[in-house]
């Protein structure tokens, strides 16, 4: 597989030649260009990083020729072994360290790794400071220390503490609402470190936990895209064990599915909904998601008589926007919370204690909860188109088609229907349009998709 470098970072398959694959040469290349980016910006040499881990099989290793090569600038090194996303993102500002990096690939199988890059403020970096890294990194214009100034290296084993005790500590989780339901709750967490912190939250909270696939050893039973045709595993398991609702993460947790009490999938678009249902009944204000997102969130909103704003496609878009509108909750469509009362990041822990608290407090069982929202179906197509074809020209033909309907070019086209929407986004990689629809059967969206491309042929 290709190496693919990109303004949030550098992931790949581990093996193969240098510059196509994830290497140690190019792990640790990446790792000096930002550690030096960092050291430019700050304008000193002697920062701390935060490093941690997912449990895929490649990360202790991963992880080695990352911290090694961090020393090697001359930085300080606090190294939290396997841990999550949010975790690493949570322990930056609580160390006060000047950025940090997480090893993981995120739902990507096990042959590949990533490394993420955080700010000062536990936050994914700019598109343009991406930008500023990749080019350093090309340029292979680092500086290392000498011998008497490497950098310091030191261990946490304290960071899922410090996460769990700042998210029971939220005044819109209510630890002991959720304790007197004695929920029965089963989790899989595709044997990565979701399996470590995700049952030390349920316990915290008083919850009977049956684990699935929560051996931390990196051997993913199952592709770990938490997508319904994955979890057949807990699907199952829901209905043997009785339980009340089962927690599916993905390898680095920033990703969170339910499946209800009769072994039905939540659906992820609907985990971000539901949280977003419980606080914008408690404080108005405004959410936000991607222009891919369900409308379901709106709809849930504009109930409460809050606000809902979408943006482009990404997590550090939804932040921008987050923090633009000043929203009281946001995320994205595939199961991630970001609640910035704790931290502008995509965290499934937060999102736990926040469902469960919901739950707690409707006093329904998970399928009674998601029957008080209004059910959407999503497709997703695409169109291929050869390399002489101006994409951008097509998506503003699309565009024109349809003026008479509501419009947004945030991020390629999306129009939006009185029952339905259309999104239409143009690969960054290759001459495709990516067809995402949303309607009240999957049918109709499916239907709307096959639409979309005859108009987009008939234009070409």
């Amino acid at each position: 597989m290709p190496l693919i470098k990109s303004i949030s970072g550098i992931r790949g398959t581990i093996g193969g030649k240098v510059d196509e694959n994830l290497t140690p040469l190019d792990i640790v290349k990446f790792t000096s260009a930002f550690g030096t980016w960092l050291q430019n910006n700050k304008n000193k040499k002697d920062l701390t990083l935060v490093v941690g881990r997912d449990a895929r099989i490649s990360g202790l290793m991963v992880n080695s020729l990352v911290t090694a090569t961090l020393q090697g600038l001359g930085i300080h090194v606090v190294d939290l072994g396997l841990s999550t996303t949010p975790t690493v993102e949570i322990m930056v500002p609580e160390l006060n360290a000047d950025g940090g990096i997480i090893l993981t690939a995120s739902h990507n199988p096990k042959q590949w790794n990533a490394l993420k890059l955080l700010n000062d403020k536990g936050e994914f970096i700019t598109g343009e400071n991406g930008a500023e890294v990749l080019a350093l990194a090309e340029s292979e214009d680092f500086d290392y220390a000498q011998v008497d100034d490497l950098g310091k290296y030191e261990t946490r084993d304290d960071a899922f503490d410090i996460h769990i005790q700042q998210i029971l500590d939220l005044p819109m989780v209510d630890a002991e609402a959720i304790k007197a339901k004695k929920f029965k709750v089963v989790v899989d967490a595709v044997n990565s470190t979701g399996g470590i912190a995700i049952p030390q939250l349920l316990e915290e909270l008083g919850c009977e936990v049956v684990k699935l696939y929560c051996e931390p050893n990196g051997q993913f039973p199952h592709n770990p895209e938490p997508l319904k045709e994955h979890l057949g595993d807990i699907c199952e398991l829901m209905k043997t064990e009785k339980a009340d609702v089962g927690i599916v993460v993905d390898p680095d947790v920033d990703r969170l599915a339910l499946v209800d009490e009769n072994g039905d999938l939540f659906g992820e678009e609907y985990t971000l909904v539901a949280v977003a249902d419980y606080l914008l009944k408690n404080k108005k204000g405004v959410a936000v998601s991607n222009l891919s997102s369900s409308r379901a969130l709106r709809d849930v909103a504009k109930n409460h008589g809050s606000e809902y704003f979408a943006s482009a496609v990404g997590e550090v878009n939804v932040v921008t926007l987050m923090k633009e509108k000043n929203a009281v909750i946001g995320g994205e469509g595939n199961g991630g919370i970001i609640y910035p009362d704790l931290h502008y990041g995509r965290d499934s822990l937060v999102g736990v204690a926040l469902f469960l608290t919901h739950l707690a407090k409707e006093n329904k069982t998970v399928s009674e909860l998601r029957a008080t929202y209004p059910s959407y179906f999503m497709g997703k197509k695409k169109i291929e188109l050869t390399p002489d074809i101006n994409v951008d020209s097509l998506l503003t033909k699309m565009q024109i088609e349809y003026q008479n309907e509501e419009v947004s070019t945030v991020d390629g086209v999306k129009i939006d229907f009185e029952n339905n929407w259309v999104h239409l986004r143009k690969s960054n990689t290759e001459p495709i349009i990516r067809i995402y629809t949303e309607a009240f059967s999957q049918e109709e969206a499916d239907q709307l998709g096959d639409q979309m491309i005859a108009k987009i042929k008939s234009l070409i």
